[in-house]
C-alpha cells in the first residue's frame, strides 16, 4: 500500500481541513466540495483522511460493510442475521475512502452481473460496484466538475435515497449506499451542475499560498516526505493520532450538543439575508455548527460556531445577483459582519 501524506502535516488550508473534519464527525452534513487552484493539496487532504479515520465495526462476510448494531440501513443478508437467535459476528475494518474515476462505466459504479460465475457456473450473481464499496465511508471524485452527466444523475439519486438499486440482466438488487461525497476540482475547467452542487453540504475554496514562509514550508515538507515516507509519517504520527482522538471524542459528544432556538434563528436570518433557496442552508448550518461544537468540546453551538461554518455552508447556495459582481464568499462575509458586528 503506498504511503499517504499525513493529514496533520498539510500546511495552511484551514477551511478545507476543518470542513473535512466536520464531515468525518457528522456525515449528515452532506459531504465536502473543494474547489481551487491546482497543486494546493486538495487530493492530498482527502487521501490523508483515509489513514486518519478510526476503524468502524462491520458484520463479518458482508459485502457492504453493514453496521451490526444499526437498526436500519442494512442489506438483506444482514437483516436476516439480525433476526436470528444469535447476534451477527463483527470485526473492525478501515473506513472506506473510494475513488470514482472520471472514465468509470456505469456498471463499475453501480455493480453488474458477475460474468465469471454466470459463464462458469450458470449462476446469476451480483458483482458489487464502487457505491457498494463506499457504503458507510467516503466517495471521492477528483475533477468532479468534469463528471459525465449520466453518472451525475445516478449519484444524485443514490445520495438522496441512501441506497443503490440495480435492475439489469435479470438481476434485481437493492443495497445500502450511504456515503460522504467528497469532490474536488478546478473552477477554470468548468462549473458543476446545480443539482449535484446542491448535494454537497460544505463548499470550500483553496488558494495557492501567497506568503513566502508558507510556500517554503509546503515545499520542504513535501520533499521530506518523498525522500523518506516512513520517517516523515512517524514524525507526524502523534499529531495525526491527536486529530483521530479528537474525531472519536467529537462523535461521542455529537448527540449531546445543544443547538438553541437563538442559534437556529440566527441561521435562518442569515439565510434569508443572503436569499438562499430552500431550507438546506439552515439544515447544513445547524448540523455543521453542532459538529464543530463537538470538535471544540463545547456543549452548546452558538454564534462562534455559526460564524466559522457560514461561508462553507452557504457560498455555493447563493443566487447570482447581476447587480452585485462580488464573489459569494464576500457576500457571506458581508452578511456576517452585519449580523455579528465586532
Amino acid at each position: 500500500m503506498p504511503s499517504v501524506f499525513p493529514f496533520a502535516a498539510i500546511v495552511g488550508q484551514d477551511e478545507m481541513k476543518l470542513a473535512i473534519l466536520i464531515a468525518a464527525v457528522d456525515p449528515r452534513v452532506g459531504g465536502v466540495l473543494v474547489f481551487g487552484d491546482r497543486g494546493t493539496g486538495k487530493s492530498t487532504a482527502v487521501r490523508a483522511l483515509a489513514a486518519l479515520l478510526p476503524q468502524m465495526r462491520a458484520t463479518i462476510g458482508c459485502r457492504y460493510g453493514c453496521d451490526p448494531k444499526s437498526p436500519s440501513g442494512a442489506c438483506d443478508r444482514c437483516d436476516e442475521l439480525k433476526g436470528g437467535k444469535t447476534a451477527p459476528k463483527s470485526h473492525l475494518i478501515p473506513v472506506p475512502v473510494v475513488d470514482l474515476p472520471l472514465g468509470a462505466t456505469e456498471d463499475r459504479v453501480v455493480g453488474a452481473l458477475d460474468l465469471e460465475k454466470a459463464l462458469s457456473q450458470g449462476i446469476k450473481a451480483f458483482e458489487p460496484g464502487l457505491l457498494a464499496r463506499a457504503n458507510r465511508g467516503f466517495l471521492y471524485i477528483d475533477e468532479v466538475n468534469l463528471l459525465e452527466d449520466h453518472l451525475v444523475d445516478l449519484l444524485i439519486d443514490v445520495a438522496a435515497s441512501g441506497e443503490n438499486v440495480v435492475e439489469r440482466e435479470g438481476l434485481s438488487v437493492r443495497h445500502p449506499a450511504r456515503f460522504v461525497l467528497v469532490g474536488s476540482g478546478n473552477p477554470e475547467e468548468g462549473e458543476l451542475r446545480p443539482q449535484l452542487l446542491d448535494r454537497f453540504g460544505l463548499s470550500v475554496e483553496v488558494r495557492t499560498p501567497t506568503d513566502l514562509p508558507s510556500r517554503i514550508e509546503v515545499v520542504r515538507r513535501r520533499d521530506d516526505f518523498e525522500r523518506d515516507p516512513p520517517g516523515f509519517i512517524e514524525r507526524w504520527h502523534k499529531e495525526d493520532d491527536r486529530i483521530r482522538r479528537r474525531i472519536v471524542d467529537a462523535r461521542k459528544r455529537l448527540d449531546h450538543v445543544e443547538v438553541p432556538d437563538a442559534a437556529l434563528a440566527r441561521a435562518a436570518e442569515l439565510c434569508m439575508k443572503l436569499g438562499t433557496d430552500g431550507l438546506r442552508g439552515e439544515l447544513t448550518l445547524m448540523r455543521a455548527a453542532r459538529a464543530l461544537a463537538a470538535l471544540d468540546g463545547v456543549a452548546v453551538a452558538g454564534d462562534e460556531q455559526l460564524r466559522r461554518v457560514a461561508a462553507p455552508a452557504l457560498r455555493h447556495r447563493l443566487r447570482r445577483n447581476p447587480l452585485d459582481d462580488t464573489g459569494s464568499t464576500v457576500r457571506v462575509e458581508r452578511a456576517l459582519a452585519e449580523m455579528f458586528p465586532a
